[in-house]
């Protein structure tokens, strides 16, 4: 194989790619990639066998072939040289070795067959359909937040993306929680996705999806199987294995009866709760929260660090309620919010409370309450 290729693109390509390569694994060639080069195009391909992702970029072949070296220092190497350079990579098939030239530079790095490479098949996808690219980051932003860290609970460990319907509208939801709080985003269904499986995406995928939505697109395909789930945005395409187990009943957790509403300005809030938190231990974080017709008061008190009290203004008619939260919780689900008003349904000190953006319908956050 030898080709040449402009070192942003190649750059470019390695970036997207390189995300999935761990830098320390028990199979050597898990920490390659593989470069295939046929007509004018390269073949960039990565997995850690959960998930891989493919990407291409044109490029002068004058013989086509494919070879894996080590990923991370290909990147390391590329993003060194110079902006515009030229990049030349060669297969020495004698001495098992790929020489890549640049300039005055010149490396010689170590390979393994290509085929040996592992390949991640995705198999038949059983439903195709195009989501915005805009309309599906705003969807993973929105919730992975609240996925689950917990490792015991494995099934909490990624999105659950599922067809569902709101009113009379059929929509894609996603939806994470911990326990502690869960939120729940949706968008209108896309032709294509009725009837698809209740997939559940792993943490790692739905952070490495994230990273290409970064760079821009305007239309992301998606493939769904029960075992499997595939993303082309552009000229990437990330397939992973999902979570193999049973995402729970989480509509039981969202409470319907809440008759007590609290709105707020949610800049004020969130710069309220921010200051108030700051003199809350680290292991507890609980802010009260002390609300009153057209009044709310926020406080903390730590025994080892002293006491805080900050007061706002609300729109509130109900009668009085005191209930604690977690600060970062709160201060989590308040960034998600678009809208100039954060909207709080409550019941009771010991019930979950729902927050709802006042800007938009689509999104919706609950949260578990804790002792103060």
């Amino acid at each position: 194989m030898r080709i040449v290729i402009e070192r942003g693109d190649l750059l470019r390509a390695l970036s997207h790619v390189t995300s999935v390569v761990e830098r320390r694994t028990t199979i050597p060639i898990l920490s390659n990639v593989l470069i295939r080069a046929t007509g004018d195009m390269l073949e960039f391909k990565a997995t850690d066998l959960e998930r891989e992702v493919i990407e291409q970029a044109p490029a002068q072949i004058s013989t086509p072939g494919a070879i894996t070296v080590p990923a991370h220092m290909l990147h390391d190497i590329v993003r060194k040289l110079p902006d515009g350079a030229q990049v030349e990579l060669a297969r020495d098939a004698e001495r098992e070795r790929v020489t890549l030239t640049s300039g005055q530079s010149r490396f010689a790095l170590q390979m393994q067959p290509a085929e040996d490479f592992p390949d991640l098949a995705a198999g038949e996808m059983t439903h195709t359909f195009d989501v915005g690219a805009a309309d599906l980051k705003r969807l993973i932003d929105k919730t992975r937040f609240a996925i689950s860290t917990e490792e015991t609970r494995y099934y909490l460990n990624g999105i659950y993306l599922h067809v569902a319907t709101t009113g009379n509208q059929p929509t894609l939801r996603a939806v994470a929680t911990d326990g502690h709080r869960l939120a729940q985003v949706e968008l209108p269904r896309p032709s294509g996705a009725d009837g698809m499986p209740g997939v559940i995406i792993p943490r790692k995928t739905v952070n490495e999806l994230h990273r290409l939505l970064e760079d821009g697109g305007s239309t992301v395909t998606i493939g769904v199987s029960p075992a499997k789930i595939r993303f082309e945005a552009g000229t990437v395409t990330l397939t992973s294995k999902l979570i193999d187990g049973t995402f729970p009943d989480y509509g039981r957790v969202i409470p319907q009866g809440n008759d007590k509403e609290l709105k707020v300005s949610n800049a004020e809030f969130m710069h309220a709760v921010d200051r108030v938190s700051t003199i809350a231990s680290e292991r507890g974080r609980a802010v009260k929260l002390n609300i009153t017709s057209g009044k709310l008061v926020l406080s903390v008190s730590n025994p080892e660090g002293g006491s805080a009290t900050e007061e706002l203004d609300v729109d509130y008619t109900a009668a009085p309620l005191e209930i604690g939260f977690n600060a970062r919780y709160l201060l989590d689900i308040a960034g998600q919010l678009e809208g100039e008003s954060a909207v709080l349904k409550l019941a009771d000190p010991g019930a979950p409370t729902m927050v709802r953006d006042g800007a938009d319908e689509s999104a919706l956050y609950v949260l578990m309450p804790m002792r103060v």
